[in-house]
């Protein structure tokens, strides 16, 4: 009864599949449905074994040769679709990863551009060059993150385009335009903002002269890109019509382009990041305070790096035959590239914020306690000392003076005093406390490097 039971439902299951597979081939295009006639024909299938159909390489590429040189772009597609769906292939999508990436490192880069500007806000500073360039910078990636979610993710990146309609395609390719323009720009305000917050911090001429002229660079690298993109293609709308093989016009490689733009960018990189370095040797810092900073500097590599894996991901970027499927990784690094690069270009500041938040843990601020008196303040000086009489008794205050002068998203202007009471008309001491807020201010006065109103 088992052996009858299993038979029967072997035979169903026979005439489900060959029904399944007529009403398929049934779909086919007529000059693919002549291909894979000739294909059956040349091989050892019969015409309703599904299963040999579907595992006959050698058949599968004879369709395949056939249906490239017989039928159109959007006829092959919609071969492939069919031909994919009779054999039961798993359906594939990434997008759901790619939208989580999108949407949460947007979301972090822009709360930390948020931060940044707090930071500013509560510390009374002004706003400079690099901080208006991160705004810009975020805010041409706004859209970019708007397109990456309804217009890429939406019509296809992530899946294999012959699971797409031809309307989606196009509008994929079309929002891939776009996207191509506002990366490019991006990145090259993303490098200006960079290059402004060291002109900020280092004086030297010799390395301001460099800055400026890596500026003139920068511009000119952003501004030729994004005029390539734009008008890479003759007439422009070919860029996004010229997939289906039915338009005329002519574009410019679009490989050599993207490669070309990656490569110096990371040369870019790499030269932004020696240049405050090397500045680093002749400032007058502690080494542990030396290193610290170039940490912070140093983790500017990681979006170096991050455009090396981008550029590796752009090999099959133009050439590819499935491109919703083959450009997610190009896609995914570009978004980290981007995100990466504003977080660390904000880490300056964020470091001000956290300080003054928790002095404790993270200020550099020194105390010192003697006799009853007590010194706390954000600057160090050496050299020279502050003689004070009062009543009779003299306050002798020496200084130990080392200037560590960056602006105050990195380095700080710090000054700590020894101070001795001694009483020369007395035999006895008197236990006194003094405010030393006025000392700090006047040594500020004194060096320069504030103004009355910035006390």
């Amino acid at each position: 009864m088992k052996a009858l039971s299993s038979l029967v439902f072997s035979l169903l299951a026979s005439v489900v599949a060959a029904s399944s597979l007529d009403s398929l081939i049934a779909e086919l295009p007529s000059c693919a449905l002549l291909c894979l006639e000739g294909a059956i024909v040349n091989s050892t299938c019969a015409a309703t074994n599904q299963t040999c159909i579907c595992e006959n390489a050698a058949l599968q590429a004879d369709v395949t040769t056939c249906v490239t040189k017989s039928c159109t772009v959007v006829q092959s597609l919609v071969t492939k679709n069919i031909t994919e769906t009779a054999c039961g292939a798993p359906i594939r999508n990434k997008s759901q990863a790619y939208y989580a990436l999108s949407v949460s490192l947007g979301t972090i880069s822009g709360a930390i551009v948020l931060l940044r500007f707090f930071s500013k806000y509560i510390a009374g500073s002004e706003l400079g060059l690099d901080d208006w360039f991160i705004a810009i910078t975020l805010g041409v990636g706004i859209p970019s993150s708007v397109l990456t979610v309804h217009g890429i993710i939406s019509n296809g990146i992530g899946r294999d385009i012959w699971t797409l309609t031809p309307k989606q395609i196009t509008d994929f390719v079309h929002v891939f335009y776009a996207m191509e323009i506002l990366y490019f720009a991006q990145v090259a305000f993303l490098k200006l903002s960079l290059l402004f917050f060291y002109l900020r911090i280092f004086p030297g001429d010799m390395v301001r002269r460099l800055l400026w002229g890596t500026v003139f660079l920068d511009i000119c690298f952003g501004m030729l890109f994004v005029l390539i993109a734009i008008f890479q293609c003759r007439p422009i709308s070919y860029y996004w019509n010229n997939w289906d093989g039915e338009h005329q016009g002519s574009c410019l490689n679009v490989n050599g382009l993207g490669w070309s733009n990656a490569v110096i960018s990371i040369a870019l990189d790499g030269w932004m990041l020696a240049l405050p370095i090397s500045q680093l040797v002749s400032l007058q810092l502690h080494w542990k305070k030396k290193v610290a900073v170039s940490l912070m500097f140093l983790v500017g590599t990681f979006v170096t790096i991050v455009s090396i894996l981008r550029l590796q991901s752009l090999v099959h970027f133009a050439n590819s035959s499935n491109p919703t499927w083959d450009n997610l990784p190009v896609s995914q690094w570009s978004t980290i590239e981007i995100n990466l690069g504003i977080i660390c270009a904000c880490m300056p500041s964020l470091r001000v914020l956290l300080v003054r938040l928790f002095p404790k843990l993270l200020g550099t601020t020194q105390l010192s306690k003697s006799n009853g008196y007590y010194a706390n303040s954000s600057h160090v000086q050496t050299g020279g000392n502050i003689s004070v009489n009062r009543k009779g008794k003299s306050l002798i205050s020496s200084q130990n003076q080392s200037q560590q002068d960056m602006n105050s998203d990195g380095i700080t202007y710090s000054q700590t005093y020894t101070v001795q009471w001694g009483d020369h008309r007395s035999e006895h001491n008197d236990t006194k406390s003094i405010q030393m807020s006025d000392l700090d201010t006047e040594a500020l006065k004194s060096s320069g490097r504030v103004t009355e109103n910035e006390l």
